[in-house]
Order: C-alpha cells, then structure tokens, then sequence
C-alpha cells in the first residue's frame, strides 16, 4: 500500500527524516512549532521556544557534526571547528532548502495527539492558530527531542530568590551584579557558568558528584577527531585512555578545588569545556558541594558551608517526553528505553523514533543514518529482524557504557559504535546529495 509518513518535529533530526523519505518517494509531511527548520538551534529569547543561548557553540567538532548528504565544506568551507549556534541554524536551513523540504513541512503546527490504530493507521491531531485537525497517515516517524522538559532538582526548603532553569537561561546580561549559584556539572553548567562570571558580582558552581571535563582541543586537533583514532579500541580500552589523558591535562581536581572524580570515564556523559577552569583558576568561578537546603536567599551546602544568593540557576537536565502520546501507550520518562537501533519499537511496526539517542558525540549524523534505514524498510528493502523484541531488550541489557542509573543516561551510545551498526544494515551507496527534483529532471532528459 502507498505509505504517508507524519514526523513531529523540523528540526535537525526531523529535516533528516523527511529528506530520506522524500528521496525515497515516500509522501510524508514534517510537523513544528516553530516558523523554520533548526529547533533548538533558532536562537530564541522567548521562552516559549526551547532553544541555545546568545553565545552557544556546538560542543563536538564539524567533521564529526555533519551529514554525509550535505557536509560543512559544501555548506561554508569557512565553517569554525566547532561552529556557533548562528551558523548551525543556517546550514540546517540550507539543507532544507537544497533538498526542497519547505513544501512538506507544516509550521506553527503543534502536535496534540497520536492515536495509534493498527499497523497501517495512525490518527494524528493537531492544532494550528486555534484550529484542531485530525488527519490519518500510515506511518509516525517521532524526532520531537529530547532538550526541551525541563527537569527541576529538589531539596528541602525554599529559595526565596530567583530561581530558574537552564531552559530559561538565555543570555547573561540580566544577572550583571548578581550573586549567581549554578546547580550542575553538565555542558549547560559549565557554559553557564562561565558566561554569567563575565558580568556577575560572584558566581559559584555547585556538583554532587565529579565530571569529566574535556577540552576542546589536544594537540592542536579537536578533541573528538583525536579521540576518533582509537575508534578501533574496546570501550573499555578507549575508556581508560581518555582517563590517562584528561588526567595528565588537567592534573588533581584538588586543586581546583572541585570534588573528585569517583566513576569511569563513560559512566556520565562528559562535559566538553575550555574555560571553566581557567575560570575557577581566576578566583571568577567558585566551586562548591552539593546543597544541603534553602533558607530564604541562604544555601547551606552539604559541608556546611552557608552563602546567599540572588540567583539560582539548576542545569539539571532533561526529561525524555512524548506528550502526544497515551502515558499508558508509550512513556520512556523515567525507566529503560527498548527500542533496536534506537529506533524500533518491539511490536509496533509503523512507529520510528529519529534522533532519541544521546551519543558521547553529535546526534543528527546518526539520525541520518537512520533516516535511511527507516526508509528502506518502507520501500521494502530492508526487513527488521525476527528476533527484533529480544534484540530491543539487548539494547538495555547490554549499553555501549555502563553508566549510572539516571534518567539522563537512559538512551547513551557510543557514536563510533552506533554510526558502524547503522552503516552496517545499510546498502554501501547510502549518501545522496542530489535533490528530488534534480534527478527526477535528469531522468526525463535522458
């Protein structure tokens, strides 16, 4: 039967999704939000809209944040190593316009509803300027994301001053002069806590635990290209050369004055950061404990030392959220995520998930890869297993990493491992570069 695939969601997973399709010849039809393709890269101060802050820059390097259809050197080949949130929101826009994505995605859309019918229908609503439709499509690729639920920490007590979180986090100009306390030991932590030491009369970091903090650049090379040379190792292996080495560059968090380190390097997603030590170095960022509780303004930390406050900024995360789903049909918030390849679901056969991984690397190029996957099983190229409900169960049984048990480290992969098991169910001529409508005018010239 013909095939007509709703995705929720425009930005760089989603983009990916309908490209593949389309150059498949599938119908399908991009849902958003928003009024452009990029998601949380169209830098926003509204806080409506889950999106980077005024100085973001991507955190894994380009060569390793790109698709293979459409890479940085044919988009700028300027590009920086690791570029800003500015320059990702463009090229995620030209890709959608080389590929002639614009006509099929619908925006200031949200989606309210999945109802799932049976193995060829799903009835999807939404809502658009007030108005609800419900329409009906075969199939429902989701790429929603998973930066946009803000999850809040709790501890006894009352913070009397302003208290938010990183999701509403979006410049630092409005905490010049203030005494700021930043909750977290995350990318957005450490990020944050740099830029608001610009401006801030005091600014101090809280962890309950240590990070592994790695720079951006080793010997010249980003960090993740240097570390892509030993892909070839175990995990393991790869695990405690990555110790060795961001021991030797940073020497004892003593000195720094930040907590140790008591887990391996993978059992927390690592933090990639140049300037929070310089920082702490400087005497502009203060480390500190965990938070014992609030008294008003007045945090006491776990070893008893007391500060106040104006500002309280937790970068804690966030939660794995499907809204539009049934919380009795699908609810991956909390517990373990069972799906093959990080996109199959055991028993539903018409459900992808696009881009619901979080790799120690960039997202979007495995969720091209899946993409295409995706589309192969549709025209009918690709079978999925037998054995697909045991081999969803191996995916929690069996990590790349054994990390800590948080609702954060439920859908880690390592990219290296993940991109090679993609690649792996895939034909050997995967990339396409040329748009639909260019080959299909090829085609009728010939």
């Amino acid at each position: 039967m013909k095939r007509k695939v709703a995705i929720i969601g425009a930005g760089p997973s989603g983009i990916t999704a309908l490209k593949n399709l389309l150059d498949q010849g599938i119908e399908a039809v991009a849902f958003d939000r928003n009024q452009d393709v990029g998601g949380n890269w169209i830098y926003s101060e509204d806080e409506s809209h889950s999106s980077v802050f005024e100085t973001t820059h991507i955190i894994s390097s380009k060569t390793l944040s790109q698709y293979a259809d459409f890479t940085f050197d044919e988009f700028d080949s300027e590009a920086a190593d690791y570029p800003s949130h500015d320059t990702l929101r463009r090229y995620f826009q030209a890709y959608a316009a080389k590929f002639n994505l614009y006509p099929h995605i619908r925006f200031g859309t949200m989606v309210k509803h999945c109802q799932w019918i049976d193995e060829n229908t799903w009835e999807i609503t939404t809502e658009k300027d007030g108005v609800i439709s419900k329409e009906l499509f075969t199939d429902l690729a989701v790429a929603n994301g998973h930066h946009w639920k803000p999850r809040y920490p709790e501890y006894p007590g009352e913070f009397t001053g302003e208290f938010l979180h990183s999701h509403h986090f979006k410049k630092a100009a409005p905490f010049e002069g203030k005494r700021v306390l930043v909750i977290g030991g995350g990318n957005s932590a450490c990020d944050v806590a740099v830029e608001t030491s610009r401006v801030s009369e005091s600014t101090a970091i809280s962890w309950r635990r240590g990070y592994w903090i790695a720079p951006k650049f080793f010997f010249g090379k980003p960090s993740d290209k240097v570390a892509e040379g030993t892909k070839w190792l175990p995990v393991k292996v790869r695990s405690f050369f990555n110790e060795l080495l961001l021991k030797f560059f940073w020497g004892d968090y003593k000195n720094y004055g930040l907590r140790p380190i008591t887990v391996p390097f993978g059992a927390t997603h690592p933090t990639i950061n140049d300037e929070l030590m310089h920082k702490i170095r400087h005497g502009k960022v203060k480390p500190r404990m965990d938070i014992k509780k609030f008294e008003g303004k007045k945090v006491i930390f776990e070893d008893g030392k007391e500060e106040e406050y104006d500002s309280v900024i937790a970068c804690t995360g966030y939660w794995l959220s499907h809204p539009f789903f049934d919380p009795d049909f699908i609810d991956y918030s909390k517990g373990p995520v069972p799906l093959y390849l990080k996109m199959f679901h055991p028993t539903i056969t018409n459900l992808y998930f696009i881009g619901m991984f979080q790799p120690l690397g960039c997202i979007w190029p495995g969720a091209e890869l899946q993409s295409k996957l995706m589309a192969q099983e549709l025209i009918g190229k690709w079978k999925r297993p037998k054995n697909i409900k045991e081999l969803c169960e191996r995916e929690v049984s069996h990590p790349h990493y054994q990390q800590i048990d948080t609702p954060r480290h439920t859908i880690t992969v390592d990219y290296h491992l993940f991109v090679k098991a993609l690649k792996k169910e895939l034909p050997a001529d995967f990339v396409s570069k040329t748009p639909v409508s260019a080959r299909e005018n090829l085609l009728q010239s010939s």
